[in-house]
């Protein structure tokens, strides 16, 4: 009997070793899993952050200021505008208009 009673302890004992390694493996993944969470989370504020800031950046009123100061640039116009015709030849844009309408130029 001492012997099954010695093998029995062995066994509970050891099926308690069993259990306390699992809850403690338990308790590790529940940080790693919450860790997780909490950047994820982050990341999707920064994500939010940095929609509304390219939704900022790229407003027509934005784009036009950057084209005007550093690029340069300004609207077309009748006067700076040129057509180039069937024939290939270069109109202004009052000639290219009035041939448009059906008159000669």
């Amino acid at each position: 009997m001492t012997r099954l009673g010695l093998l029995l302890l062995l066994a509970v004992v050891a099926s308690a070793m069993a259990l306390v390694h699992t809850e403690y493996q338990t308790r590790r993944l529940f940080m790693q899993l919450e860790a997780a969470r909490k950047e994820a989370a982050r990341l999707e504020i920064d994500h939010q952050r940095l929609l509304v800031e390219r939704r900022a950046q790229a407003t027509p009123l934005r784009i036009e200021q950057i084209a005007r100061q550093q690029l340069q640039m300004r609207p077309a116009g009748p006067g700076i505008t040129q057509y180039v015709l069937p024939n290939g030849q270069v109109a202004p844009a009052v000639q290219a208009a009035s041939e448009a309408a059906g008159g000669k130029p």
